[in-house]
C-alpha cells in the first residue's frame, strides 16, 4: 500500500499566520503539522509516500522530512499547480499508485486515541473497495456525515444535512483499492469547482464497496485549518504529552516498526538533546 499526504492548501483560513509559511507546516504544539499525519500513515504500517505540495513550495518540506530515510521509510514530492480538490490528489499521483491500493491523509488533520494503530492495520487489511473512518460528534450538521450498518457497511453520505442520520462525520484519512485513480479521473467538478472526496465515496457508495470504521467518544481529531483548531488542538496534544504520552512522534513509531536500527534511533535523540522532544527520544533510547 502506498500513502499520499495532501499538503498543497493555501491556509486562507488562517491568514495572515500562513502567508509566509505553508499550513502544514505550521507549528502544532512541539511538532510541525505534518508529522501527525505522516505518523498515521506510519502507524498504518505504510513506507512509500507522496507528500503534495503547493507549487514552488516543495523545498522547505524537503528540508524537514528529506527522503525518510532516517525513519526507514522513502518519501517523495509532488505539487498541485493549480487547487483542483481533494480527489485530485489520486489524478497527480497515478504514476506513483502504479497498481497498489492507497491511503490518503489531508496534511492538516490530527488523529490520535486507544488502539488507533489496530483500526488504522484493519483499515489496510481491507482489500476490495474503500474504507473510512466515522467520528463521533454531538451535533455532525456542519459536517460531511456517513450512516452505516452494524457490519460498517457505509449507508448514506450526506453533506451538511439539516436532519443528520447519524452522529458519526467523515474525517480526513481514507483507504482505497487501485479503482480509485480511475474514479477519480472520471468525477465531475463540484459547483465549487473542484474534484471532491465526497464524490469518490458515493462512487463507492454505490457499489456497495463503502466500509466505515468508527471512532469512538474517546477519541480525538482536528481539522487544524482554522486558528480555534489549530489553538485547541495544540493544548490538548499538550495535556496528552504532560501525561507521559507523545503524539505523532516519528522515530519512536520507525523504531517500533523495526524500520531503523538503535545506533540510528540514539543518534537522532543526541542531534535534539536540548529539547524535549529530543530527550523524550533519549529516555526511549534508555530502555532499548
Amino acid at each position: 500500500m502506498k500513502g499520499i499526504i495532501l499538503a498543497a492548501g493555501k491556509g486562507t483560513r488562517l491568514y495572515p499566520i500562513t502567508k509566509p509559511v505553508c499550513k502544514p507546516l505550521l507549528p502544532v504544539y512541539d511538532k510541525p503539522m505534518i508529522y501527525y499525519p505522516l505518523s498515521v500513515l506510519m502507524e498504518a504500517g505504510i513506507k512509500d509516500i507522496l507528500v503534495i505540495t503547493p507549487p514552488d513550495d516543495t523545498k522547505p518540506f524537503v528540508d524537514l522530512l528529506g527522503d525518510g530515510s532516517h525513519l526507514g521509510i522513502k518519501i517523495q514530492y509532488l505539487e498541485q499547480k493549480v487547487q483542483r480538490g481533494i480527489a485530485d490528489a489520486f489524478i497527480i499521483a497515478k504514476d506513483f499508485i502504479g497498481t497498489d491500493s492507497v491511503c490518503l491523509a489531508l496534511g492538516d488533520n490530527i488523529f490520535y486515541g486507544p488502539f488507533f494503530r489496530r483500526k488504522l492495520r484493519l483499515a489496510g487489511q481491507q482489500g476490495e473497495g474503500a474504507v473510512i473512518f466515522g467520528y463521533y460528534v454531538a451535533d455532525p450538521r456542519a459536517f460531511g456525515v456517513v450512516e452505516f450498518d452494524s457490519e460498517g457497511r457505509a449507508v448514506s453520505i450526506e453533506e451538511k444535512p439539516r436532519h443528520p442520520k447519524s452522529n458519526y462525520i467523515v474525517p480526513g484519512l481514507y483507504f482505497y483499492d487501485n479503482e480509485v485513480v480511475d474514479i477519480a479521473s472520471k468525477i465531475e467538478p463540484s459547483a465549487r469547482g473542484e474534484l471532491e472526496i465526497t464524490s469518490v465515496n458515493e462512487e463507492y457508495l454505490k457499489r456497495g464497496n463503502l466500509h466505515v470504521i468508527p471512532l469512538g467518544k474517546e477519541f480525538s481529531w482536528f481539522d487544524a485549518g482554522n486558528p480555534d483548531s489549530l489553538y485547541e488542538a495544540a493544548g490538548q496534544i499538550r495535556a496528552a504529552q504532560r501525561s507521559g504520552r507523545m503524539i505523532g512522534c516519528l522515530e519512536e513509531i520507525a523504531w517500533h516498526n523495526r524500520w531503523i536500527e538503535k545506533d540510528q534511533f540514539i543518534e537522532i535523540a543526541r542531534s535534539m538533546d536540548k529539547t524535549d522532544y529530543g530527550q523524550y527520544l533519549a529516555s526511549l533510547g534508555e530502555d532499548i
